[in-house]
């Protein structure tokens, strides 16, 4: 965990033209191949993304379920960068990961000093989304679930998809439309504060 700090230029005293604070944090959005991390930065990113994307090849045969996006032709390959304002004293750092298994094991480097975590769920392949839940559950690393509402995709509550994924009951989940900045941001902004209530509750 870590933040940024950014104050007013030298020299400048109390008044109303001292700037406040600005705090710098990192979150991740994760979840399973496909499931739309790529488009939720690329969506809420005010600076161009970062993206590492490599053609999908069939290096991943047997271990992707690749039915269900068959017009994906690329994947990340190390990670996607993007960043928000999210008020006047906060920007948010956000790093997607890679969702093809022979790339989890960048996701340890990925995630340290983040805050929290967006895991996107697409549940026509609900099964591709306990690996990252059992990632950060197992680093205490605060998470929400973000279903991601594809246009032909069926709509499942939330409490549902929690039921299905076995969570706790203080673990938010909350639905997205990954190529909408209002609904990404409204997910970032839900992860943000359950950390840092996480974060406040800590003791010390």
């Amino acid at each position: 965990m870590a933040y940024g700090h950014s104050e007013g230029p030298p020299g400048s005293t109390g008044g109303p033209a001292l700037r406040r604070e600005k705090a710098s944090t990192k979150i991740v959005i994760s979840g399973g191949f496909g499931a739309g991390k790529t488009t939720f930065v690329g969506a809420v990113s005010e600076i161009m993304p970062l993206r590492t994307e490599a053609l999908v090849t069939n290096a991943s045969q047997g271990l992707d379920g690749l039915a269900a996006t068959p017009e994906k032709n690329t994947t990340t390959v190390a990670m996607d960068f993007g960043r928000i304002t999210l008020a006047e004293d906060l920007v948010l750092y956000l790093f997607g990961t890679p969702g093809q298994r022979r790339f989890w094991f960048m996701w340890d480097d990925l995630v340290r000093g983040a805050i929290g975590a967006v895991i996107l769920v697409d549940v026509r392949r609900l099964q591709d989304s306990f690996a990252a839940v059992d990632f950060f559950e197992a680093r205490k690393l605060p998470f929400l679930i973000a279903i991601n509402e594809f246009d032909d995709g069926r709509r499942h509550p939330p409490h549902e998809v929690r039921k299905a994924l076995a969570l706790a009951d203080h673990i938010p989940v909350v639905t997205v439309d990954a190529r909408d900045r209002h609904s990404a941001r409204a997910a970032l902004i839900a992860i943000t504060e359950y950390s840092l209530m996480n974060l406040s509750s800590l003791p010390g």
